[in-house]
């Protein structure tokens, strides 16, 4: 698929691009024209030439994915989707970044069709790019036989000098070498300036040699403001058995004759003096968010798209004809569905767990559940962040993924903020349940791909092991206080923090049915013992916390998570040999609770009587269970080097403390 258009039709293509985005960026009075300006030529030939998609259909399995990971330049991606033919009018061009509009400053998916992922923060496009070719290359791997190449696209990705300072791209570009993802081709707008002015004061990377040493093919030097040149790097990279970095050489604000090649077109609307400047030098003689038919017939890609999708119907046909299992699966997981038994096989875990009544880490009741949803799940697709061993996301079953070896497991070497946003990558192409794995303190790396997880609410699943001052000997640099409470603040972010064997395996049954957004999973380092519960107190753990202990003539409420469960229940049994009764409360999930009927609530944290929260990290979240006249037995500083079992006690997470906690509010 190469282009046929001519040269000065080309020319007007672009143009309108750098119209729209001036037009839009000026009725807003906010936005970013310069980097829009500069791409258009480079949107025109990728667009016009070798982009397979349809605006009819954003959704077609095949699409090509495209990203725009300097995603405040979005305005060429909406010109793009509204010349093209997609549900993207020309009154919401002129809505950019108004309120509820599907033009906001920075493109977000499930808002404006056909766009592939929400890109704010510079690098996680592409390294959601690197996710989307992953996936592509293992479902092809998985699910393509000979002469029928169902799963056969490639991503495409824009991105700036921003994206590549960025720690992320380093991380991520790294690993697309290793594991020669020579579908994923990428665009570097080479204009030498960022906010700051001039970028030789800050980055002097040898970006080519960079991207070379990763193991890419690296086309150097590409005119950007020349379609044809763009177009043969194209044919080039799309030749290559590696990812392809394609460098074009660009002018930031290309059509301003007082501004292009300037910090000052970067983020600002031009003004009408420089708007009317530019009308005339590249002889756009219509008004504003007005484009000729001729311009509009040039861009149309709904007969073209429609056609690709419709060669591509009829072979998914031929093919379910003589693979109508994997037709069927690979339908299945593209829609994001379970397994039509996968309650059942949840069910059966859950009861195999209250058969054994295991006393081990959560990490290793995570381990389990995994294990026994894998062989049912084989969109399973596990990782961990140069910490498998710890971590435990691998199973009997798993292959491990390299360059020449598809498979289910990721080593993702030391890079959990690479791993998380390619697994939000992945989980947006479809056709897999990523997760992946580290250290909890070492979320704070991976914390902005949480947050853009959350934000497009999608099904990411975010393991974290070793979660608290448990992690014992490593001492305060990897001991978890203040990072459990800090994600409980992320709106649409679950967070499941079990105490057992049979809370693990129902953590990870519900944020995998969960279609609306990511989870995290957060497991102990110790051992933990094994809770007795009623068939009804496991179906509430979906609820996020329920009565694990009662007793009739309750005097307080003891609430807890994860390895403080243990504590709790402890210390109710010896406030029962003191006269004292006490419930005490399960609390796995705090975000899930919160989300539950008033009445429900009461239910649990019973009305009138105190109430003492035991979590080993910061206090603050808790008092809004508790309340002021409440108590906290928590930490609000750094931990220690020292053995798990000393910190504890010197941190008082005693059963005496619980008790001098419980008699003071009861005074």
């Amino acid at each position: 698929m190469t282009t046929s258009i001519q040269p000065a039709m080309l020319t007007k293509m672009a143009n309108a691009i750098r119209a729209l985005s001036m037009d839009a960026v000026q009725k807003a009075n906010s936005g970013h024209p310069g980097m829009p300006m500069g791409m258009a030529d480079i949107a025109v030939a990728l667009w016009s030439g070798h982009y397979r998609h349809n605006p009819s259909n954003p959704q077609w399995i095949n699409r090509d994915r495209f990203l725009l990971s300097n995603g405040h330049g979005s305005m060429l991606h909406y010109s793009l989707l509204h010349l093209t033919g997609y549900d993207l009018s020309m009154d919401e061009i002129k809505n950019f970044r108004q309120l509820h509009s599907k033009t906001a400053g920075h493109p977000e998916v499930h808002i404006t069709p056909g766009v592939e992922t929400t890109t704010g923060p510079l690098g996680q496009g592409i390294t959601n790019g690197v996710g989307m070719a992953l996936a592509e290359k293992l479902l092809a791997a998985e699910f393509n036989e000979p002469g029928l190449n169902i799963v056969d696209h490639h991503t495409y990705v824009f991105m700036g000098d921003g994206c590549l300072m960025e720690g992320i791209s380093h991380e991520a570009c790294s690993l697309a070498g290793t594991l020669r993802l020579n579908k994923l081709i990428a665009f570097w707008d080479d204009n030498g300036i960022s906010i700051d002015g001039h970028v030789e004061g800050w980055f002097t990377d040898d970006t080519p040699k960079r991207f070379e040493a990763y193991g890419w093919n690296v086309v150097r030097t590409v005119d950007g403001h020349n379609p044809a040149a763009v177009s043969a790097a194209i044919v080039a990279a799309k030749a290559s058995d590696k990812p392809t970095l394609i460098c074009c050489k660009t002018v930031i604000g290309k059509g301003s004759p007082n501004m292009e090649g300037t910090h000052n077109v970067h983020g600002a609307a031009l003004g009408d003096k420089e708007i009317a400047a530019v009308r005339a030098n590249i002889d756009w003689a219509y008004p504003p968010f007005e484009v000729p038919a001729d311009i509009y017939a040039a861009w149309d890609a709904k007969a073209s798209g429609n056609k690709m999708e419709g060669e591509w119907n009829a072979q998914f046909a031929a093919y379910t004809e003589q693979f109508p299992h994997k037709a069927a699966e690979l339908t299945r997981r593209m829609k994001g569905e379970l397994p039509a038994n996968f309650d059942e096989v949840i069910a059966s875990t859950i009861n195999s767990c209250v058969e054994k009544k295991e006393n081990i880490a959560t990490r290793k009741a995570s381990q389990n559940a995994i294990q026994a949803f894998a062989p049912s799940l084989p969109e399973f697709l596990g990782g961990s962040a140069d910490l498998t061993g710890s971590n435990l996301t691998n199973w009997k079953e798993c292959i491990a993924v390299r360059g020449n070896q598809a498979g289910n497991h990721i080593n993702y070497g030391v890079r959990e903020f690479g791993m998380s946003a390619m697994m939000n990558g992945i989980a947006l192409h479809g056709g897999y349940i990523p997760f992946g794995a580290t250290f909890l303190t070492f979320s704070d790396y991976s914390r902005n791909a949480i947050r853009m997880a959350a934000l497009m609410k999608i099904r990411t699943l975010f393991v974290f092991t070793h979660d608290s001052i448990g992690l014992g000997e490593d001492g305060p640099t990897h001991q978890s206080v203040e990072h459990i409470s800090s994600m409980r603040l992320i709106p649409n972010l679950d967070n499941w923090r079990p105490c057992d064997t049979v809370e693990s395996a129902a953590a990870w049954a519900f944020a995998v049915k969960r279609h609306d957004g990511p989870s995290t999973l957060i497991f102990s380092r110790q051992n933990l013992p094994y809770q007795e519960r009623s068939a009804q107190q496991i179906a509430d753990i979906s609820r996020g916390a329920y009565v694990l202990q009662d007793v009739a003539d309750a005097k307080a409420v003891l609430i807890a998570t994860g390895s403080e469960i243990e504590l709790a229940v402890k210390s109710a049994a010896e406030l029962a040999q003191q006269g004292i009764p006490v419930r005490v409360v399960s609390m796995p999930s705090t975000d899930v609770f919160d989300r539950q009927d008033a009445a429900y609530k009461a239910s649990v944290l019973g009305k009138g009587l105190p109430r003492i929260a035991i979590e080993a990290g910061v206090t603050d979240l808790w008092y809004k269970y508790v309340g002021l006249e409440g108590a906290v037995v928590g930490i609000d500083t750094f931990g220690e080097s020292a053995p798990a079992s000393v910190l504890f006690k010197y941190f008082g997470f005693t059963v005496e403390n619980v008790i001098a906690k419980v008699k003071a509010t009861l005074v």
